[in-house]
This record gives C-alpha cells, structure tokens and sequence, in this order.
C-alpha cells in the first residue's frame, strides 16, 4: 500500500467524525481493488443517515474531497460508504 495511504485514511476519519453523534465508532479501513485503494467508512448504524446526507450530498461532499486530495497523491482512491 502507498505512503500516502495512511494520510488517506486519517483524513477520511477526521471528516466523518465531524459529521456523525458517535465519534468513537468511527472507523475507515483500505484495501487494493483493481489497482485502487478502496477506503471503507463504517460508521455506527444511527449516524448512517448523517453521512449520507439529504440525497446523499454528505456523501458526495466527502468523495469530492477524497478524490481532490488523491490528485496530489497521484493515486486512486474509491470511498465506499458501508451500510
């Protein structure tokens, strides 16, 4: 995994953890997919809805922001919500 994985990771986790009640339950886990670092965000089942957000613009907020910050990393990152 690259370097700038665990950078991925740690940015991932201080923005969901502004967003959601639970904080402590915060957690992104990578792995590689098809030549990709895919971030998985779990978060407790009641603060699902947070970071999703009204028709899911929370959500696309946080994969705008993934995906500009893996610009200077020149590497792809893929944010996937788990429900």
């Amino acid at each position: 995994m690259a370097d700038s994985a665990p950078n991925m990771v740690a940015l991932v986790e201080i923005l969901a953890k502004a967003v959601v009640e639970a904080p402590d339950e915060v957690t992104v886990e990578p792995f590689e997919e098809d030549g990709q670092t895919v971030l998985e965000l779990i978060v407790a089942e009641s603060d699902l809805g947070r970071v999703i957000g009204r028709q899911g613009r929370t959500a696309r907020s946080l994969r705008t922001i993934v995906h500009s910050a893996s610009l200077r990393t020149r590497k792809r990152y893929q944010l996937e919500i788990v429900e």
